[in-house]
């Protein structure tokens, strides 16, 4: 696809929109959402009465504003193009937000994706290795009248590997064959730093760390030729972005490349990383055979004084899926929440069953414990089972393992001899039992949303609760980590915490309106957790056949239940992101897809798919109900600075009502990963006029350091919360050795054990109950499915509307096909001659090609 400028006025690299408030774009984005004139089967919109369809019921979407400028050969190019065609004929884009952070001050860091993918004319398999580059960063602005301009940080693409990476490639590992002969991995210092598919999280300073990323290369692959197998190596950088300079600098380097990973920050502030894989599509690692076929299992710890990572060890060891699905507990260990990346449905390691496993990361003794099978009450740890996983971890078989394991085997099982089949028989008997099912264990592609921590009586912090909705299932008896059609099946994973003493269960919520794919969750100041954007069918196992959801949900924690909301503009299903502005309010962007099918760019939004022309660069904002509204409370003063001390801090409002105070973690957000994200509910203990006083904890592991932003808020008389805006405040690291404060927890009625015989009686009372769900289908598995495999089927008007459309974008691929066909061909004698003389030469110098 190639594209014509709209505007070819160069412009300063920072570039800014001056409109006045009461027109041009700020009037754009005061203005709703307007639904569209008919909607098509893949992208269904769900109406309601028209006044429950008011913005002031559901929310409204700004108008999409985007960069106004593209770099062409060093040039600044204003245009409302996605992309422009430099000298040579390959297109400059503008980046997507397929990575994005709050910087606190109206400034948002983004970074893209899946750059220079607009330039494979044939197959992103065959020719992204050469014409990939880099990902680009971006400092979006936005000031009080929601005015945007952008500037580029230093150096755009974050800077690393300024020296060429250090490539694991197989050819190297042959005996006989000179390294670089059949790969390109020293060859393309274009692509060899890229930040995509690396993890971020904000360190305590403010600072931004991105670690991991994406070295592209063609293995095998010859020098000179346009085509070959493109792989995706794991970088093992870690780099850190500075807001005050909006510069970017390398910190210390991890043992081992990861591409997605994912990043936890600690109770004493430093970072927890675990699983990426180091090569993608070709995982075979010669030096360490038992590792090939499967993601990094070392896990490694970030000091954040010395700014150097160290292995934690082999009991830290897990098998885990890309981008797992990560949060730090209250009593300072890590949960892992059977999510993650999955990239086919036949699966992608050896040892994949493991990853239907909830389990949690203790930093002090470096080793993991099996808390439950993922949606059922199967509790691992409660009968002897926790170090199940890391005993079957055939990189580090040893005693030590096997004896926890057996120790804990026959401490326990004599403790509770039916407690395994006590779990089993907790799990009800009613009409949800196949959802219930379906959608236990690992889920692809899903989001992972700590709702908000809340004290106890005794002022602790002891149920951690975790919701999951959509996307792709296990399947049961599949043993894949993902499947193609998702789910709309949703729930809460509970893990009550008594220091090192865990508890897990799990609970069906109301489903979601829709099975959906790739959907960003946001914690939201007023309790509720909304969804924005994904798609229909995985947009990774089968590229542009997605049908995307614009229209977002609201999950209500108090009734348990999902409510359809506003319609967005843009359709954006991979890389897409939102997060939480400090006013209340959610910025929504991305949209990066991989090539149609993995071929190139055909775009089959004429028949109701997805948007693939390109990346979509713009962003949009979203005002949720209670931001409409002017009689939300107001902070009049707070302290800037906290710490987990337990001491009192005292907070000036302007309402005599507010009944909650909430300090909710500034994201920093990839993939649906945000290992920090949190809102910790404070207690009110006085109030005094216009003054509240709250309640510090002293326990770091629920408010690690970091920046955070305070919201109050009250019920109004029509029910609805209603949160303040923000105002920033840094919790302080506290001393390292710091131990973890936790009052005990309050106990209450109705927590004994009943035994076998009352949970066989209380399973056989349930049996007469089977239907009585709520209006839940039985069937819902079942539904979603079809409704899957149906919406890619487009109506008759769709069809023929879309038919001239799509037959164009299949002639222009069938002919850029055809071009790099020839352009492999005029390639192919030179690059063999290259070949036999770097052979030769190779064997001159003792096998080392040049």
């Amino acid at each position: 696809m190639r594209l014509t400028p709209s505007a070819a006025t160069a412009t300063l690299v920072f570039v800014a929109f001056s409109a006045p408030a009461s027109a041009g774009l700020l009037g754009d984005l005061l203005a709703p959402v307007t639904e569209p004139d008919s909607t098509r089967p893949s992208e269904t919109i769900r109406t309601d009465d028209a006044s429950e369809r008011s913005p002031e019921k559901v929310g409204r979407f700004s108008t999409p504003f985007a960069e106004p400028t593209i770099v062409v050969d060093g040039q600044a190019m204003a245009t409302d193009e996605r992309c422009l065609p430099n000298a040579e004929g390959m297109l400059s884009c503008k980046p997507a937000a397929g990575t994005v952070a709050n910087l606190g001050d109206g400034r948002f860091v983004y970074l893209n994706a899946l750059e220079g993918t607009e330039n494979v004319e044939l197959s992103i398999v065959a020719e992204f290795g050469e014409v990939s580059v880099n990902d680009q960063s971006r400092v979006l602005t936005l000031d009080d009248e929601d005015r945007p301009s952008w500037s580029r940080p230093d150096p755009v693409d974050g800077g690393a590997n300024p020296d060429g990476a250090d490539s694991t490639t197989l050819s190297g590992a042959l005996t006989g064959v000179p390294e670089g002969l059949l790969d390109t991995a020293d060859n393309t210092a274009k692509n060899d730093g890229a930040l995509f598919c690396a993890d971020v999280t904000f360190l305590a300073d403010g600072r931004m760390m991105a670690v991991g990323g994406t070295d592209y290369y063609t293995e095998p692959g010859v020098d000179g030729l346009p085509v070959g197998v493109v792989e995706l190596e794991g970088l093992k950088a870690s780099r850190i972005f500075d807001p005050e300079t909006e510069t970017w600098s390398q910190s210390g380097d991890m043992r081992y490349g990861r591409w997605y990973p994912s990043l936890v920050t600690l109770a004493n502030g430093d970072v927890f990383v675990a699983s990426g894989v180091t090569k993608l599509l070709k995982p075979v690692y010669p030096e360490q055979p038992l590792n090939s076929g499967r993601n990094v299992v070392q896990t490694e710890t970030y000091d954040l004084d010395s700014g150097t990572w160290s292995e934690n060890g082999g009991p830290a060891q897990r098998s885990l899926p890309l981008f797992p699905r990560m949060h730090l507990l209250p009593n300072g260990q890590v949960f892992y929440n059977a999510g993650g990346q999955a990239f086919n449905p036949f699966g992608q390691a050896y040892d994949q069953a493991l990853w239907n496993i909830v389990a949690a990361y203790d930093p002090d003794s470096q080793q993991w414990t099996d808390l439950g099978y993922a949606g059922l009450p199967l509790k691992l740890n409660e009968v002897g089972l926790g170090a199940l996983a890391s005993t079957l971890n055939v990189t580090n078989l040893n005693a030590g393992q096997v004896q926890r394991l057996l120790g804990d085997l026959v401490g326990q099982t004599l403790a509770n001899p039916t407690g395994l089949i006590e779990g089993l028989l907790d799990t009800p008997i009613d009409g949800r039992a196949l959802e219930r099912a379906i959608g236990s264990g690992m889920r692809g592609s899903t989001f992972s949303a700590m709702l908000p921590l809340r004290p106890d009586a005794n002022g602790g912090y002891h149920d951690a609760r975790f919701l999951t909705a959509g996307g792709v299932p296990t399947y049961v008896t599949v043993g894949s980590p993902g499947g193609y059609l998702p789910i709309s099946s949703s729930r809460i994973d509970t893990v009550h915490v008594d220091g090192d003493t865990m508890e897990y269960s799990s609970e069906l919520t109301g489903p979601l309106n829709e099975p959906r794919w790739y959907s960003y969750s946001v914690v939201m100041p007023d309790d509720s957790v909304m969804i924005f954007s994904g798609g229909n069918r995985d947009g990774v196992v089968l590229p542009g056949l997605e049908g995307a959801y614009r229209q977002a949900e609201r999950f209500d924690p108090t009734t348990g239940n999902w409510t359809p909301m506003a319609v967005a503009h843009r359709k954006r299903t991979y890389h897409n992101t939102a997060l939480l502005m400090p006013d209340g309010r959610v910025l929504v962007g991305g949209h990066s897809p991989i090539n149609t099918a993995y071929l190139s760019f055909i775009n089959l939004d004429q028949l109701g798919l997805a948007d693939y022309q390109s990346r979509d660069p713009s962003f949009e904002i979203y005002t949720p109900p209670y931001a409409m509204r002017d009689d939300r409370p107001v902070i009049d003063s707070a302290p800037s600075e906290l710490r987990t001390d337990g001491t009192t801090f005292d907070v000036a409002v302007d309402s005599g009502d507010v009944d909650q105070a909430m300090l909710i973690r500034r994201t920093a957000t990839t993939h649906l990963v945000d290992g920090d994200q949190r809102a910790v509910v404070l207690p009110i203990v006085a109030r005094s006029g216009g003054q509240i006083t709250l309640q510090m904890t002293a326990n770091p592991a629920v408010l690690p350091a970091g920046q955070y932003m305070l919201f109050v808020s009250r019920e109004a008389d029509d029910g609805m919360r209603l949160p303040s805006e923000s105002t920033p405040v840094a919790i302080l690291p506290g001393q390292d050795d710091a131990p973890i404060v936790q009052p005990a927890p309050v106990v209450t009625s109705g927590e004994a054990n009943h035994g076998l015989v009352g949970s066989l009686l209380g399973k056989i009372g349930e049996v007469g109950r089977i239907g009585d769900t709520d209006g839940v289908s039985p069937l819902l598995p079942v539904t979603d499915l079809l409704s899957g495999v149906t919406s890619v089927i487009p109506g008759p008007q769709t069809l023929i509307e879309g038919a001239p459309g799509t037959a164009g974008e299949l002639a222009g691929a069938l002919q850029r096909g055809a071009d790099i066909g020839r352009d492999t061909a005029a390639s192919t004698p030179d690059a063999v001659r290259g070949l036999a003389e770097d052979a030769q030469r190779a064997g001159q110098t003792g096998g080392e090609a040049p």
